[in-house]
């Protein structure tokens, strides 16, 4: 059995600290084989930098994936080019840094990820991700031969997460939502073997409005105007989803959700 921890948007040092200094205990409790991480919004919440990415890959981190956020900080463009294990979405046009997938080798079988970003209410609108993944999935088959595969879908809609995973069920061992930062309560695998959970949340401050500071916050909401959305303080959350993967068929047997809360860092 291979069993892969993935865990939600990261916002933030307290969101990173906390994974790099638990991440090596986690993956020895809970006999974590490989771990994908969404770390768009590591860096002060947003966006990811060249040193983040290096000290989570360090950490144990396998494949660190993004979304909308992922360019927020300017120089992570030329890095993109230089790490594969550090994904923007899929379905970026041609030419943009970086790549969408990542086929590792590990000690049980192949291993890729597939970072796409949806559509709806999704800003840049990007090219169609269903026309994206499907045309990828056949390339990494033909070129890597038998491989598990999973898909993290950084989206905005429940309705097109969900379908996302109906249209690759029994293709990818798994389809994980990310991008709400709230933790979905829908866990299950399909019919053909692919695990799926909407969005498997966040990992940062859970006294907080998606991390941020409440206060500012609600004061957006209430007059409109502009306010500076600082990362929050406090109890720290980490959020995400554990899938068992049977390695001679690539497909889920089991989801749960991931789901450890610490008073603060050190705790």
């Amino acid at each position: 059995m291979l069993r892969i921890l993935f865990l939600g948007d990261i916002v933030g040092e307290p969101g990173r600290r906390t994974v790099i200094d638990r991440l090596p205990e986690l993956r020895k409790d809970r006999q974590i084989d490989f771990v994908i991480a969404n770390g768009e919004n590591s860096a002060g919440g947003r966006g990811i930098t060249p040193k983040i990415s290096i000290d989570l890959l360090r950490a144990g981190v396998a494949v660190i994936t993004t979304g909308d956020h992922a360019w927020d900080q300017p120089e992570i463009m030329p890095y993109m080019n230089t790490e594969p294990r550090l994904l923007r979405p899929l379905n970026y046009p041609g030419g943009t840094p970086g790549q969408g997938s990542v086929v590792l080798d590990t000690a049980k079988g192949k291993i890729g990820v597939i970072n796409v970003q949806g559509l709806t209410f999704m800003q840049p609108p990007l090219a169609n991700p269903f026309l994206a993944v499907d045309v990828e999935i056949e390339r990494l088959r033909e070129l890597e031969g038998p491989l598990t595969l999973f898909v993290d879908f950084h989206a905005e809609a429940t309705s097109e997460k969900i379908a996302m995973a109906r249209a690759l069920d029994g293709r990818v061992c798994a389809v994980v939502g990310t991008h709400t930062h709230v933790q979905t309560a829908d866990e299950r695998v399909l019919p053909g073997g692919t695990a799926f959970l909407c969005d498997a949340g966040m990992c940062g401050p859970t006294e907080s409005i998606l991390g941020r500071e409440i206060g500012p916050v609600v004061e957006r909401f209430r007059t409109q105007l502009p306010r500076r959305f600082p990362v929050a303080g406090g109890p720290i959350g980490l959020r995400g989803a554990l899938i068992d993967v049977d390695e001679t068929t690539g497909l889920a047997v089991a989801i749960e959700r991931f789901a450890e809360d610490f008073e603060s860092l050190g705790d």
